[in-house]
């Protein structure tokens, strides 16, 4: 039977969640492996969200548990260009914009069209 060290026992739950996720995020994770191309190196950038959490309790006759979680997210948010020794932060323009003002017009003809055809099935 394995039984865990006294410094593994003393880590409590969230500390081990925060050491797991911390190893898993790191400037490699954030900026991504440069591309050459013609003379062009490309350094790819994301944004790094990560949290955890945890938690545990016991109630008189019905037992008791805990548990935690953790999660990371990573989002592209645009690139750094390297050319004739000069560098340039490039964003990634987001394209929800655009969506949103394609699907208000869509709900916009939609909405027109109701009353033509409840006029016609009358």
């Amino acid at each position: 039977m394995h039984t865990p060290s006294t410094s593994a026992a003393a880590t409590s739950l969230p500390e081990r969640l925060a050491q797991q996720l911390g190893s898993s995020v790191s400037a490699q994770t954030i900026y991504g492996t440069p591309v050459e191309r013609d003379g062009i190196t490309i350094i790819p950038v994301a944004r790094a969200i990560y949290g955890f959490g945890g938690g545990g309790g016991s109630k008189a006759n019905e037992g008791e548990g805990s548990g935690g979680g953790a999660g990371v997210a990573l989002t592209p948010i645009g690139y750094i260009e390297l050319t004739d020794g000069k560098s340039r932060f490039r964003p990634i323009r987001s394209s929800v914009v655009p969506l949103v003002a394609v699907s208000g017009l869509v709900a916009l003809l939609l909405l027109r069209s109701v009353p033509k055809v409840l006029r016609r099935n009358l």
